[in-house]
């Protein structure tokens, strides 16, 4: 992937520019994350579990369908969300899919139970995910397949070599990881080209700043999941309210602009449930941001990251 300039750390990133390249692929600069497209929408996000495909479901296709159809470019997902319901949902939604949509989703995590989350590495295991994750979203290729989480208990080698072997049988076009280190990022690209990072990443989570640094400075896109902390930066009284009455935006815009200002590689994937908040987080896109208020949204991330 190449980006046509390269932004270092707490500069202000071009805020006209609204798409980034994912390999071959160009995709506007906010996605849509289908976590949330899981259990019940009354069930806050710090209590989901993600463990049933969503009710009521007519909903959920329809807020797919209308994340197309104001521009969004990428959906990601998990073979795991829902034990394989969310990549089942997107294909009810969206297939045939439109030319220009890029399908992301994740393997090698695991659910024994609702409240279990464990990473399975072996490479045997992971190539079966891919085959149903190819059959789940009906699709011969998957145009961005991630890595949920580095098993420990494997070699990373042989990890990153299953997700190579099926790119080279042309079964996935594009490597991602998942909350991964610089040491491991670096370690990976030796092995297969990488074109994404999906860490946990806002304004008040700033612990992947290496990371985000690393992939800009080689031209890989950055995806911040929790990207307004869970709902935290959405309120009337977030702590970027301030800034989002200067610039006419809400909270969540303001959050979300902030990261699209702090590197040119940085695509956000907020999710909801809600068509409103849906649209909301599209609008994060027309937002610029001054200098002077990129430098109080960085000193709210300093405090935050002190408390």
């Amino acid at each position: 992937m190449t980006t046509a300039t390269n932004t270092a750390a707490g500069t202000t990133a071009q805020p006209d520019r609204k798409t980034l390249q994912l390999g071959e692929l160009t995709v506007r600069r906010i996605g849509y994350g289908t976590m949330r497209l899981a259990d019940t929408p009354d069930i806050p996000p710090t209590e989901a579990v993600v463990w049933q495909p969503p009710t009521p479901r007519a909903d959920a296709v329809n807020v797919l369908r209308h994340a197309v159809d104001r521009g969004v470019q990428l959906i990601d997902t998990a073979d795991c969300y829902a034990l394989g319901g969310s990549e089942e949902l997107i294909a009810e939604a969206l297939h045939p899919y439109a030319a220009d949509l890029v399908l992301a989703t994740k393997i090698g995590m695991t659910r024994p139970s609702p409240s279990e989350w464990v990473p399975v590495g072996h490479p045997a295991y992971l190539r079966q995910q891919a085959e149903l994750s190819l059959r789940r979203l009906r699709v011969e290729r998957i145009d961005l397949l991630q890595l949920h989480r580095i098993d420990p208990e494997v070699p990373l080698a042989d990890q990153i070599g299953a997700l190579k072997q099926l790119q080279d049988e042309g079964k996935v076009r594009h490597i991602g990881l998942s909350e991964v280190t610089v040491e491991q990022l670096r370690e990976a690209s030796g092995i297969a080209p990488i074109a994404s990072v999906q860490n946990w990443y806002n304004l008040a989570a700033r612990q992947h700043d290496d990371v985000l640094d690393y992939a800009t400075e080689h031209g890989i896109a950055f995806m911040p999941f929790f990207p307004i902390a869970i709902g935290g930066h959405a309120g009337a009284d977030s702590p970027v309210a301030a800034v989002a009455r200067e610039v006419g935006a809400t909270p969540a815009q303001t959050a979300l602009a902030w990261l699209l200002h702090r590197s040119p590689v940085v695509l956000p994937i907020p999710g909801t449930t809600s068509v409103k908040h849906l649209d909301e987080n599209l609008g994060a896109l027309d937002i610029t941001l001054t200098d002077d208020q990129i430098a109080r949204l960085d000193a709210i991330a300093d405090a935050a990251e002190t408390e």
